[in-house]
C-alpha cells in the first residue's frame, strides 16, 4: 500500500487490514510512505505497536515524493510475496474485499495463465466532477488501448509479483496495468467491488492535472506496445 500525508486513515486503514489477515493465506502487509510530511510515518510506527497482528508491519520510505507508481514499485520489488494485492491508503478501498479478489487469481493460475484481477469501482462515492472526469478517461483508454477494463485506474488489484516487475517502468503505470499486462499475455479478470467515502483529508489529484498527465501517459503506453516484441515460445536448444 502506498500512502502521501494521510495521517488520519493510517490507524483504521490498518485496522481493517488486520481483521482480514485470518482470511487469507500467510501474508505480509507492506506500506510506502511517498516523501509524507504530516506525520503518516509516526502513525505507520504506531500501528505497528498498537494494531493486534500488525507486529510485523513493514514500512518502507521514500525520502521525496516520487509518485504513486514509482512507491508500488518500491513496495512490490521489496515484497516477499508471489502475489500482490494493492489498495488506496485513504479508506475509499474495503479490504475484506482481498480474499475473493485472490481466490479468482489463485483459480485462473489452476486452470492456465495467472490474471491480473481488478476490482472494478461501479458505483463510486467521489464528487460527480470526479465520477465524469473517470468515466471520460476510462472511456478514451478503452477506445485508444481496448484493455477490456471498465475500471483500469482501480487501486485494488491482485497480480503476480513477477508480472509487475516484468513491465517498464514510468510514472503512471499504475493507470494502465490492464493495457501493459494484455502485451505480456496475461490475462484480465474484473470483479465489482465496494468504493466508499474518503475517510479523512482530500485526494493527491485534480481532475485538470489528471487529464493533462493521463492524454501524455496514454500516448507513451500506444508507443510502448508498439514496440513490444514477445516471443510466442522459447525454447533451449
Amino acid at each position: 500500500m502506498t500512502v502521501l500525508n494521510e495521517r488520519e486513515n493510517i490507524i483504521p486503514v490498518c485496522q481493517e487490514l488486520a481483521a482480514v489477515l485470518s482470511d487469507l493465506p500467510a501474508c505480509e502487509i507492506v506500506f510506502v510512505d511517498d516523501g509524507s510530511a504530516d506525520g503518516t510515518l509516526d502513525m505507520l510506527r504506531q500501528a505497528r505497536k498498537t494494531v493486534s497482528g500488525l507486529s510485523g508491519l513493514r514500512i518502507l520510505r521514500h525520502d521525496r515524493r516520487r509518485g504513486k507508481s514509482g512507491a508500488l514499485r518500491t513496495g512490490i520489488k521489496n515484497a516477499r510475496g508471489v502475489w500482490i494485492a494493492t489498495i488506496d491508503g485513504d479508506g475509499q478501498d474495503d479490504p475484506s474485499e482481498i480474499p475473493e479478489l485472490l481466490d479468482l487469481g489463485l483459480s485462473g493460475q489452476k486452470t492456465g495463465r495467472a490474471p491480473l484481477v481488478v476490482g472494478t469501482r461501479l458505483k463510486r462515492s467521489d464528487t460527480i466532477w470526479r465520477r465524469l472526469a473517470t468515466r471520460f478517461a476510462n472511456g478514451l483508454r478503452q477506445r485508444i488501448l481496448a484493455d477490456e477494463c471498465p475500471d483500469t485506474g482501480a487501486p485494488m488489484k491482485v497480480f503476480l509479483r513477477e508480472d509487475f516487475l516484468n513491465l517498464p517502468q514510468f510514472e503512471g503505470l499504475h493507470r494502465f496495468l490492464p493495457a501493459l499486462m494484455k502485451t505480456y499475455k496475461v490475462p484480465l479478470v474484473c470483479k465489482a467491488v465496494r468504493h466508499r467515502s474518503r475517510l479523512h483529508g482530500e485526494s493527491k489529484y485534480t481532475n485538470l492535472g489528471r487529464a493533462i498527465v493521463g492524454v501524455r501517459d496514454l500516448l507513451g503506453v500506444v508507443w510502448l506496445r508498439n514496440r513490444t516484441r514477445l516471443p510466442e515460445t522459447v525454447e533451449e536448444c
